[in-house]
């Protein structure tokens, strides 16, 4: 489950920046994994409400947006929202597309205090 390493990788992130900023506690944490980034969200929030116990993750509010995957057709010449990769245009039932979002999985904002 690759989800429980990129936990990993969230809560290190979390920490740096923590010794960074001087902050002592994380109210809130919002994340974005897109349609394209190859992340079960669900799979994702439970890695990090199991890590939570005894780090910053412990007691925050956790929101994880899913923004659409979108790419451009090279054969219609249009912006066209997929669901997965090596999906067909909906369009023009092509299938050269190149994923222009929906493929991060990435920190937007944190809410930071001091106890």
């Amino acid at each position: 489950m690759h989800e429980a390493s990129l936990a990993g990788g969230v809560l290190q992130l979390v920490e740096d920046a923590a010794r960074r900023e001087g902050f002592t506690r994380l109210i809130s944490l919002r994340l974005e994994a897109g349609e394209l980034a190859g992340v079960d969200v669900r799979a994702l929030r439970f890695a990090l409400e199991s890590l939570a116990p005894g780090t910053l993750l412990q007691g925050a509010q956790i929101s994880i947006e899913t923004p659409p995957g979108q790419a451009w057709c090279l054969g219609c010449g249009q912006t066209v929202a997929i669901a997965r990769r090596g999906d067909a245009c909906p369009q023009c039932g092509g299938f050269q597309l190149q994923p222009t979002g929906g493929q991060e999985l990435r920190v937007l904002d944190m809410m930071v205090g001091d106890d």
